[in-house]
């Protein structure tokens, strides 16, 4: 057996005579899972906010979406639409017209975008599952669904056939204008749904059929803005996006969920970093204490290694003792702390201990990596500390009697 490991599993098992000793070492300890504990609660903490984040937008959200990197809008022929359905992968796709425009009803407007979307669309996403209020658009109607923000700033509600909702764009084109007519494309359009979804995409889209948006936006029949995918399960999703590409040209540009949410990934991964890097500087701090632990520990135990040295043990043995020591003080203090934190972690997913509003409890997400991130961190933290503390053993130390 190792002879170092073998007294230092010796040391951290046994008590010293000097009581101030024994306390400052189960301070150490304490302080080592109190931050591992800390640091794991906190990264469950900010993966449950990202999951609920973009929990709600991911409803609305394809697998893929292809869109152009030259102008607003593309030429989809009969014979591409053939192949993307061919491609090994893809279970179905939406073809998808989308537009900013002004909405209008009774004096009220507001800037939302019109997505005109076929009848692929509840295939691809859960949409049906956000409308608390109406029904579904039928294809080839001048039907919209708005969100609740629309639908409190026009003060629209559903069916209401006697309050139309006008939606309105420039027209393309040079030369004076002389009235709204030849300034403006309008639609008149009947709201026959409300969806909830989050307070940002409740005020931005409004849903409408795919041939309303080209009557609105003068499209070609087979013009569109994007396309939207929906991937069979275990796809592997480069192949298909490289795919799609070869069939659509290299002017198109494919993304998956996390780059179409590449604003919100970049703002949350921001915050999950400052907020690791802090709760590290605080892990930081309490291995100063392991290190103090061991340095008395080195102190009170001089006879003892005097003895060791004398009885052929080197410097590099007995400082191997007080560095495994202090690595094992860090395993254990980290893997109790995993412990303790994810206790916690489950007894707020089971009984929301914290509550955000009284129905909302705050969000938390058990994912391994997290706990890889806390072991990793709490490992070579505890081996830089363990190196600096053995290192102050010399020659002239251990020969000391």
């Amino acid at each position: 057996m190792n002879f170092p490991l073998y007294i230092a599993k010796r040391y951290i098992r046994s008590k010293s005579s000097n009581n101030a000793i024994n306390f400052i070492t189960i301070i150490a300890i304490v302080g080592i899972i109190l931050g591992a504990a800390s640091l794991f609660i906190v990264l469950s903490g900010f993966a449950g906010l990202r999951d609920f984040t973009l929990e709600f937008s991911s409803i609305i959200d394809p697998d893929l979406k292809a869109e152009t990197t030259i102008g607003k809008s593309f030429i989809l022929d009969k014979n591409q639409e053939k192949q993307l359905l061919n491609i090994e992968g893809v279970a179905n796709f939406s073809k998808i017209i989308e537009e900013r425009v002004i909405a209008s009803s009774d004096g009220n407007n507001h800037p939302a975008y019109i997505k005109g979307v076929d009848q692929n669309y509840n295939k691809i996403t859960a949409i049906d599952s956000v409308i608390p209020y109406g029904n579904w658009l039928y294809p080839d109607t001048p039907q919209i669904v708005v969100g609740w923000g629309i639908s409190n700033r026009l003060s629209v509600f559903i069916n209401d056939y006697g309050k139309t909702v006008t939606l309105s764009v420039p027209k393309p084109g040079k030369g004076q204008i002389s009235s709204q007519s030849q300034a403006l494309n309008q639609v008149n359009t009947v709201n026959v749904g409300i969806y909830d979804i989050n307070e940002e995409l409740n005020n931005k889209y409004i849903f409408t059929s795919i041939e309303t948006a080209r009557a609105l936006l003068n499209y070609e029949l087979n013009q569109v803005t994007n396309l939207e995918f929906k991937l069979a399960v275990n796809a592997d999703e480069d192949q298909v996006k490289e795919d799609i590409k070869s069939i659509l040209g290299d002017t198109i540009i494919v993304k998956n969920k996390d780059q179409l949410n590449d604003a919100i990934y970049k703002m949350l991964n921001t915050e999950n970093l400052a907020v690791y890097l802090i709760f590290t500087l605080v892990l930081i701090i309490a291995l100063f204490n392991v290190i103090g632990s061991i340095v008395m520990m080195i102190l009170d135990k001089k006879k003892t290694l005097n003895t060791l040295f004398n009885i052929g043990a080197t410097v590099k043995d007995i400082r191997n003792i007080f560095f495994y020591q202090g690595v094992l003080m860090t395993f254990i203090g980290g893997f109790v702390g995993l412990i303790v934190g994810y206790i916690i972690i489950q007894l707020q997913s089971s009984f929301g201990l914290i509550m955000i509003t009284p129905s909302l409890p705050y969000p938390v997400a058990i994912h391994f990596k997290n706990f890889v991130i806390v072991m990793v961190t709490i490992s070579i933290l505890g081996v830089i500390a363990s190196k600096i503390a053995a290192s102050r053993i010399s020659r002239d130390l251990v020969k000391t009697s």
